[in-house]
């Protein structure tokens, strides 16, 4: 390895040498007349291939330049270009600085609306900390953006939202509760703002998407990014900020199962210099569900302020309140001697039990300073609490059409406390570029949960018939939980603690080859945990992870990319049939790629190719349960697959976001804690073979129906392994789904209307659970119906 790394090294040397002779290259900035950087605006070569972006400094640089003469060309959105004559000669940089006659606050109206209608978003959010274009990290990155998500119509994270990424699905789906979303054969961890929100199995509480902007989807392990990370990858939710615009937006949705839903954002300056900005989004819903007695409702507010204080430092505090009135957790399960066995809208939920209460706190606050021209640091602190009042339904027994139905208690809280600082550089050594990241990340995370009560709702001599459904008094009445202990001592009786301290730090540097064109990343973390889990002594693990990535531009529109990337991640709590502790998984994953823009960006396609092996991970055997949960190990595991991603404008008008996915995950050795149903070579559950996704989304660009147009798309899961582990050899049925619209679009006003699942298939996901001897499912629903209108002001 260590020769090999020599040898590239000098051959990269070799080559930059060699270019210095043969080409030149220009470079300078690019502001607008009030003296702000123009960030973001495009620079090219006239009748050349050759172009770029300027960054948020306004600074731009083309490389590759024969000597002769070119005219350099400056464009922004909806404004008139620049253009002016350069010489290039060989071995030399030219000088060109340029002033677009727009203020910044224009350029940036004009630049939020653009982005609020692309589908295709060329640039990862500042929580990710890549300083670099999409087009050029060596790792596959899938944004899903916020013109994606009004298009489809999504309101929360489990909505719908993956089939906009390759391979994504979701398994024990929790209703709306929980997102749980698996991606690589692997559950993939959840991030908010670039904090890791993964506190239990469990959580978070999924997102509303009124507060949100975007989805950043990354795949692979990526702890130099964002702290502690699976080495599937994770889904990094970003949330709305203040734009310096003054606007507003109120939105009305309606739909089956009794949906209601109402959704207001305001965002505006609260200093008339702009210094202090706001971004306010409040968001309420009372919804029901295609089963009867089944409840979601919801509310939150989510108020956001920044103070620039000069041209330098920047402040900004966000806070976050969601609340949830939902139906006992388990409601949505279905339990029978097999699947698909009762109508699509059965239900074995008992009406009369407490709505499960919510409440979620979450509060973010960013300090940005610019040292100079070249670094930038960062101070970002995150505080979360979480607090459920509630109960799980769950079976006690199932003899064929007869369900002895049980409730148990699960009051839980949640809080964690975290923070990082990030420095990072973009200087430049001679004729090599750096792109350098480095920082430090710490948090504590604390979980409580009592779910040491249960109440049998029925009785073995009187129990629920599935096919004669009784919906009055149970047989053996309704739960009575004794709450007279708080919730931490009821906790610790339970065996429901969880407790995890973690530090990390990371250092990373890209290094820019021939005018940047190739990209060698040298990066590396070294992480620190300790937990303990259900009142077990505390463990604690420390690991350095290493990192190497190539990514090579052919032109300014393709780039091909190889990485090696190694993964340190603490396991949820796990409960080992042997009573052992779990430590944490080790991983690596190897990766090659190739991404390119299509017609100057306006559309983008990456696929990519991988194998990632797992150590030490922890599953739930067959016969653990709520109350009593049980894990093994399955020693190690790999997954491997290939991804394809196309998303954009294809014409004026058309826009369309397609994928598709293979992959395979089976176990390669089995660990010493097992029940002795693994073996090497079995398949692990938690993923389709195959996933197909799409959707297409047209608008009559002019004519008496301008703004008017149609969408369509589609979901397919073929060869479906999303159950859990069990003797079973009965699996689940391929998956096909279509959903279709109709919207108008004017310059105030949208109204959109869309039906999910046309064809009206009978819909699910679930197990087998040998602890019953019977299956679960959960459908999903019937043909069904949404209306939106929002007016913008």
């Amino acid at each position: 390895m260590k020769k090999l790394f020599t040898l590239i090294t000098i051959l990269l040397a070799f080559a930059q040498a060699f270019a210095q002779q043969q080409f030149g290259s220009v470079s300078g900035t690019v502001t607008t007349r009030d003296g702000s950087p123009a960030v973001y605006v495009s620079v090219g070569v006239k009748d050349h291939s050759n172009g770029n972006m300027t960054n948020d400094k306004g600074q731009f640089r083309i490389g590759r330049l024969r000597p002769g003469t070119y005219t350099l060309v400056v464009s922004a959105i909806n404004l008139g270009k620049q253009e002016k004559e350069i010489v290039i000669k060989a071995g030399e940089n030219s000088t060109e600085n340029f002033v677009l006659d727009i203020n910044n606050a224009q350029l940036q109206e004009v630049e939020i609306k653009e982005k609020n209608n692309k589908i295709k978003i060329d640039n990862p959010s500042q929580s990710l900390r890549l300083n670099e274009p999409v087009l050029e990290a060596a790792q596959n990155i899938q944004i899903v953006s916020n013109t994606a998500i009004r298009d489809q119509q999504i309101i929360s994270m489990s909505d719908g939202l993956i089939r906009n990424v390759s391979g994504a699905v979701r398994l024990e789906h929790w209703g709306d509760l929980y997102t749980n979303i698996t991606m690589r054969g692997s559950q993939i961890q959840a991030f908010r703002n670039g904090f890791n929100v993964v506190n239990s199995y469990w959580g978070p509480l999924t997102e509303d998407m009124s507060f949100v902007d975007h989805i950043e989807f990354v795949k692979g392990p990526a702890g130099f990014m964002v702290s502690n990370g699976d080495p599937a990858g994770l889904y990094n939710v970003v949330t709305k900020k203040p734009t310096g615009q003054t606007k507003g937006e109120f939105s009305l949705t309606g739909g089956s199962f009794g949906l209601y839903r109402a959704t207001l954002d305001l965002d505006g300056k609260l200093s008339k210099d702009g210094k202090f900005l706001y971004r306010l989004n409040v968001a309420g819903q009372k919804k029901g569900t295609h089963r009867e007695f089944e409840e979601n409702n919801r509310f939150s507010i989510a108020p956001v302020v920044s103070y620039q204080f000069d041209d330098n430092t920047k402040l900004t505090f966000e806070y976050t309140y969601q609340n949830a009135r939902m139906s006992d957790v388990g409601s949505y399960y279905v339990f029978g001697s097999e699947y698909a066995k009762y109508p699509v809208g059965f239900t074995q939920y008992q009406p009369g039990l407490p709505l499960t209460n919510i409440n979620d706190h979450s509060a973010f606050l960013k300090l940005d300073h610019k040292l100079s021209d070249k670094w930038t640091f960062s101070a970002e602190a995150s505080y979360f609490n979480y607090q459920q009042k509630g109960s799980s339904l769950w079976p006690s027994s199932v003899r064929g059409d007869t369900v002895v139905r049980s409730v148990g208690i699960w009051d839980a809280k949640s809080e964690m406390t975290m923070a990082r600082g990030t420095l990072t550089g973009d200087i430049t050594t001679g004729a090599v570029r750096h792109r350098i990241l480095g920082g430090i990340d710490v948090g504590t995370k604390k979980y409580f949960a009592d779910w040491g009560q249960s109440h049998a709702l029925d009785t073995e001599a009187d129990p629920f018939i599935s096919t004669d459904p009784n919906y009055g008094t149970p047989s053996n009445g309704y739960p009575v939980w004794d709450r007279t202990l708080g919730l931490e001592a009821r906790a610790i009786n339970a065996g429901g603690t969880q407790d995890q301290q973690y530090a990390g730090f990371y250092a990373q540097d890209e290094l820019g080859f021939l005018e940047n064109m190739i990209r060698l990343t040298i990066a590396g973390r070294y992480t620190y945990v300790k937990q303990s889990s259900f009142g077990g002594d505390p463990i604690s693990s420390k690991k350095v992870t290493p990192r190497l990535g190539l990514s090579v531009s052919v032109d300014k529109q393709t780039s091909f990319y190889g990485l090696y990337d190694q993964a340190f991640t603490p396991q949820a709590a796990a409960r080992l049939i042997n009573g052992g502790s779990v430590k944490p998984i080790t991983g690596n994953n190897i990766e090659f790629g190739i991404k390119r823009d299509w017609f100057g960006g306006q559309w983008n396609t990456t696929f990519a190719i991988y194998q990632i092996t797992k150590n030490n991970e922890a599953t739930a055997t067959a016969n653990s349960t709520p109350a009593n949960p049980q894990s093994m190990l399955l020693g190690q595991r790999r997954a491997k697959g290939i991804e394809f991603d196309l998303r954009g404008e294809i014409l004026p008008g058309l826009t369309l976001t397609a994928n598709y996915a293979l992959t395979d995950s089976k176990v390669t050795s089995v660990g010493d804690v097992t029940d002795g149903s693994v073996k090497v070579g079995d398949v692990v559950p938690g993923y389709s073979k195959h996933t197909i996704n799409g959707w297409l989304n047209y608008k009559l660009q002019s004519g008496p129906l301008k703004g008017s147009g149609i969408s369509a798309g589609f979901t397919g899961l073929l060869d479906r392994a999303t159950d859990t582990w069990s003797p079973s050899t009965v699996r689940l049925p391929d998956y096909f789904k279509i959903d279709a619209g109709l919207f108008w679009e004017g310059s105030k006003m949208r109204i959109s209307g869309n039906v999910f699942n046309v064809a009206n298939k009978y819909l699910y996901s679930g197990s087998y659970y040998s602890w019953l001897n019977a299956y679960y499912w959960q459908t999903e629903a019937p043909r069904n119906y949404r209306l939106s209108v929002s007016y913008r002001f």
